[in-house]
């Protein structure tokens, strides 16, 4: 492995005694109820099983709260923290992401006109057992055509046309870019000219890889690499509209949406773990390595715009995953939904430390298995 897990007091934690997650408890109610009526979730590298996880859940689901010491204690009490620590000693790093709130309409006019799509049906799920010979690796999507899967059209071919005139439109908004960002992350809240609000989330993808336009703007020397956020991307974009297609077809992947209601407007979209997301207690995970439900406690001295000023120290929940997100100390910040949420997710790109909390009984027998 190029990580191991170190041993940690809680009194190791930057920010511990001062941190609420009260949150968190009721979310962990929410992933044992999966775990038991649904499936467990997949165990990850580190080899925490969802069967370990439940006795944390379960202690979790009959709590009640009774203030923010006390939720400190049941953890204090169920867990054992442990460092992430790398083999190269760097540090974690943290970014954020958020659940837009889009203005659309229903039908299509003269300013309303650029689509959200649902998935398509020829649209075909891709792993070892059937990828075709010649499709990278990367691919978990592709096309049936005639009998074959083949590479499905990018994002350029289908906002040049390619899905017109097969139904497939969700609701319209005014702003490509608009539509661009949230496909980058990967939910948006839809608000219709009523007021009226519905909720889309991710259903597929073409399958093309992630390429990051801001690392585009970076190397062409357009954004500088020290300054870079989604506000100064979008203002770039905004100040130079002739070239926005050229820059958003440059990723190539494009993502379809399935909708959903908004059932707890404080809460955010169900995400990878088949839970909602709690923002600013929620945590996107390389689920390759980390079992969905898991506690981290993240630190950083330099992220303190979203705390008021303060380094953050925060203990979250893991429950989400992403295709960026790699490695033991990579993770990205749930923030919420709307503009004040994007305002502050658009900040983040931070080093951090990564605590996992695991459960007593698994962290005796990593401990017992290190000797």
């Amino acid at each position: 492995m190029d990580y191991r897990l170190v041993p940690a007091r809680f009194s190791a934690l930057p920010g511990w005694d001062e941190d609420d997650p009260t949150p968190l408890l009721a979310a962990m109610s929410r992933c044992r109820d999966h775990i038991r009526t649904v499936k467990p979730y997949k165990t990850g590298s580190l080899g925490i099983t969802a069967g370990e996880l439940l006795a944390l859940l379960d202690a979790a689901a009959a709590q009640r709260p009774e203030g923010a010491a006390a939720v400190r204690a049941f953890f204090e009490a169920q867990c054992v923290p442990f460092l992430i620590e790398k083999a190269d000693r760097s540090a974690g790093f943290v970014t954020a992401f958020y659940e837009p709130e889009v203005a659309v309409k229903a039908e299509p006019d003269a300013d309303y006109c650029y689509p959200f799509y649902r998935r398509p049906a020829d649209l075909i799920d891709i792993d070892d057992s059937n990828r075709p010979a010649g499709l990278p690796a990367g691919y978990a999507f592709g096309l049936q055509k005639d009998g074959v899967i083949v590479e499905h059209p990018d994002r350029g071919e289908v906002e040049r046309g390619y899905l017109n005139g097969r139904g497939l439109e969700i609701a319209y908004a005014r702003s490509k870019v608009d539509v661009f960002f949230a496909h980058v992350q990967g939910a948006a809240r839809l608000v219709y000219p009523d007021r009226s609000m519905k909720r889309i989330t991710y259903a597929g993808k073409t399958g093309h890889p992630f390429s990051p336009i801001g690392k585009l703007l970076i190397d062409r020397g357009e954004i500088d690499a020290e300054t870079v956020s989604m506000a100064s991307i979008r203002d770039w974009l905004a100040r130079h509209e002739a070239a926005v297609d050229d820059v958003l077809w440059h990723n190539r992947s494009f993502i379809f949406f399935k909708e959903a209601p908004v059932a707890d407007s404080a809460l955010g979209p169900i995400a990878a773990a088949k839970v909602p997301l709690v923002p600013g207690r929620s945590l996107a995970v390389d689920r390759m390595i980390h079992t969905f439900g898991l506690p981290f406690f993240i630190a950083s001295d330099s992220l303190t715009h979203m705390d008021g000023g303060k380094p953050f120290g925060r203990l979250m929940l893991a429950l989400d995953t992403g295709t960026a997100i790699v490695g033991p100390a990579r993770g990205d910040i749930f923030t919420g939904s709307g503009d004040a949420a994007g305002a502050l997710a658009g900040h983040v790109r931070n080093a951090a430390t990564f605590h996992i909390l695991v459960p007593r009984a698994a962290a005796e027998r990593y401990l017992h298995a290190k000797g």
